[in-house]
């Protein structure tokens, strides 16, 4: 099978990465040194490709109500142009099709970003509601083609200040924006950018959006400007450190978004009707989503390790784990049984040993700090 590429892959190579197959795309995993990148990220900045994704632009004179059906999340907290919002996107069962930003442009055109692996599973099923509601939209996806977009993110905490160094003509527009928020800015070196207060990783930041042909000339500037390429090993331990969920191993269509620690994400509160509301409410939260830190030396916390908790037949499983570098120590997220609480131990079947672990509120590390002891 032909590996997927973004616009970026020839900088990745020409940098010396170690290139993974990563869903179907020939992604950078990493540039030499994971902790190196990881580290940057937390104490200066670094940057992704994060160009797999894809950018859905919907427009029509319906967008707001066709939304306010298709997503978890209330579309209506969107009232000033440029906010965004973090949803899932669920099937009438009540699990979770996708998670995703959707970003209020004007009423006639909301800008979504879309998981890399789900998205043109994700588009498919907005057609098909746009037909279903005979919303009249048009549904546009932004990754291929002569109108496709890339998208790079650069974390840390001098992320900004390197961005506005690059594209100087974005500072005016951002400089005071708060996080989920997105702006536009004209730049005679890159053309039109999206520059979008979000991110991955628990640190400050933006996501640019630019035309896929000027994505490389971007990352080559960002470089020579001191930002850090790093790859999708550093983006794995950054985003569980922050406590995120990953599509596809965190939450998926078998997962009731409430029992993967998503319930703030979901607008049960008003009289509002969406795609999954009536299974969710029938389901109920039936699991917590919680922290863990591996309390004894022997192994390291890793993705369908079992959870034990003492007192039930009640089992838990670990659904993403690693070895922090922040913190030096061994975490995990886990889907555990309700009842547990925060400063309990329970443990964790690693090969043949039952290793002590200690519940722990999400997140562990956000902005720099170590929040989970």
């Amino acid at each position: 099978m032909t590996l997927k590429a973004t616009p970026l892959n020839n900088a990745h190579r020409a940098a010396g990465a170690k290139m993974v197959d990563f869903g179907g795309w020939d992604m950078p995993v990493n540039y030499g040194s994971q902790i190196e990148e990881h580290n940057a990220v937390r104490t200066d900045v670094g940057m992704f490709d994060v160009a797999h994704m894809c950018v859905v632009d919907i427009k029509g004179d319906n967008v707001r109500a066709f939304l306010r059906g298709l997503l978890a999340n209330n579309v209506d907290k969107l009232q000033v142009s440029g906010k965004a919002l973090y949803s899932c996107m669920l099937n009438p069962q009540g699990f979770v099709i996708d998670d995703l930003i959707v970003y209020f442009i004007n009423e006639s055109w909301f800008r979504l970003v879309v998981n890399a692996g789900t998205a043109e599973k994700d588009v498919a099923w907005m057609q098909q509601q746009n037909t279903a509601t005979n919303a009249g939209l048009t549904i546009t996806q932004r990754r291929d083609g002569a109108n496709a977009m890339a998208l790079i993110a650069v974390q840390g905490p001098n992320a900004r200040a390197k961005v506005w160094q690059v594209i100087p003509e974005s500072k005016e527009g951002t400089a005071d924006m708060k996080p989920f928020n997105v702006a536009f800015a004209q730049s005679p070196t890159f053309g039109e950018a999206m520059i979008a207060r979000t991110g991955y990783t628990g640190e400050d930041g933006f996501e640019i959006g630019v035309a896929a042909e000027q994505a490389e000339n971007l990352w080559n500037a960002l470089a020579a400007a001191g930002v850090k390429p790093a790859g999708l090993g550093a983006r794995d331990t950054l985003r569980l450190e922050a406590g995120m969920n990953l599509y596809g191993q965190d939450m998926d269509e078998t997962v009731n978004p409430l029992d993967a620690g998503l319930a703030w994400t979901i607008d049960l509160v008003s009289e509002r009707d969406f795609i999954g509301k009536a299974a969710l409410q029938a389901m109920g939260q039936n699991a917590q989503f919680v922290g863990l830190i591996l309390r004894e030396k022997g192994g390291v916390l890793r993705a369908h390790q079992k959870v034990i908790v003492a007192g039930t037949d009640a089992v838990g499983e670990i659904t993403s784990g690693t070895f922090s570098p922040t913190m030096q120590q061994a975490i995990a997220l886990a889907r555990v049984p309700n009842g547990v609480a925060v400063g309990d131990t329970v443990h964790v079947e690693i090969r043949d040993k039952k290793l002590a672990a200690s519940v722990v509120k999400l997140p562990f590390v956000r902005n720099g700090k170590i929040l989970a002891v």
